[in-house]
């Protein structure tokens, strides 16, 4: 077990100490969150507490947020953001082997081979297709990597887009507008985002379009440029939906594709334009496709066993089914 580690920091006099009580625990949070670190604050002393190295690195955050908030007589969580931001961008590249994503919230890290491959694929392609089962993290890290694009000032913006397919189930009988009826189907990109962003800055981003969530449909005609732009469940994405999504990129911009080709909606298998892809996309320099495993399954330990057991229905009845080569 690591030895814990303990430093305490005293903020001048002329600081008011209440200037770092931001509301539930906010500060405490994210340095938890992105240093593993416990932080108490008890009028001007603050303690860190945790590994060396994670002290060190907080304490360095830390003492730049007392002097924006000796300069500015304020502290807002867009100035822990950015703190913390620069922090991670003056770190030495090879730190951690491009294995960890920081964001403003956390340190989202590969827990798995598969998910290695795929951080090592988003740094150095321009497309790349995470084709997997569910639970592997393909969505989640896709995500995190866009926001870190985003703090970081490599993108002005962010687009998550899902094809709105119905799977079993009727648009028509939900409740609500035409944007109470798709939200359910966007869900998983706002939960994904939460876990990225402080929800103050969350909102912020929503209201003023920097992040866009969206039904894959509503991406006709434009042009995205200086964006990461996700397409997920594009197994439900027809032939021309994906021809339509990947034509949208414009300048300085990144595209993440993510699905599982055995969980797809459309009417037939053979519709379905993340397959079309496998086959049309492969050897094109600046895209890559990356195909996790059930090994790669970071949900409930039930997960992978679940997906044994379809596997090997599907082995017994591949008499009955359409025969789909992923190459």
């Amino acid at each position: 077990m690591n030895e814990l580690f303990k430093t305490e920091i005293r903020l001048p006099d002329k600081i008011d100490p209440r200037l770092f009580l931001l509301p539930d625990n906010q500060l405490q949070q994210i340095f938890e969150q992105n240093y593993q670190i416990r932080m108490v604050i008890r009028g001007h002393l603050i303690k860190l507490l945790g590994s060396q190295q994670s002290v060190k690195e907080a304490q360095t955050v830390l003492d730049e947020l007392i002097k924006i908030a000796g300069k500015n007589g304020s502290l807002t969580s867009r100035d822990i953001e950015t703190a913390i931001r620069i922090d991670q961008m003056s770190e030495s590249p090879n730190k951690n082997n491009g294995q960890q994503i920081f964001t403003a919230k956390n340190i989202v890290s590969a827990r798995t081979p598969g998910q290695e491959k795929l951080l090592k694929a988003f740094n150095k392609s321009d497309i790349v297709f995470a084709v997997g089962p569910a639970g592997t993290g393909k969505t989640y890290l896709a995500v995190a990597k866009a926001v870190h694009y985003l703090n970081s000032g490599r993108i002005r913006k962010i687009v998550l887009a899902r094809p709105a397919v119905e799977a079993g189930e009727s648009l028509g009988f939900l409740p609500g507008d035409f944007k109470e009826k798709i939200d359910p189907y966007l869900k998983p990109l706002y939960d994904a985002l939460e876990d990225m962003l402080p929800f103050e800055s969350l909102k912020k981003f929503m209201d003023q379009q920097v992040i866009e969530i969206l039904p894959l449909a509503f991406m006709r005609g434009r042009t995205l440029n200086n964006a990461f732009v996700i397409l997920d469940e594009a197994q439900n994405a027809t032939f021309t939906q994906m021809k339509m999504f990947l034509t949208r990129l414009g300048k300085n911009s990144r595209a993440v594709v993510t699905g599982d080709i055995t969980q797809i909606d459309l009417p037939s298998v053979k519709q379905s334009g993340l397959i079309s892809s496998i086959h049309l996309l492969k050897g094109i320099s600046g895209i890559q496709f990356v195909y996790l495993k059930k090994e790669d399954v970071v949900r409930h330990t039930l997960v992978k066993d679940i997906i044994d057991a379809y596997e090997r229905w599907d082995e017994n009845s591949k008499e009955d089914q359409t025969p789909v080569d992923v190459g």
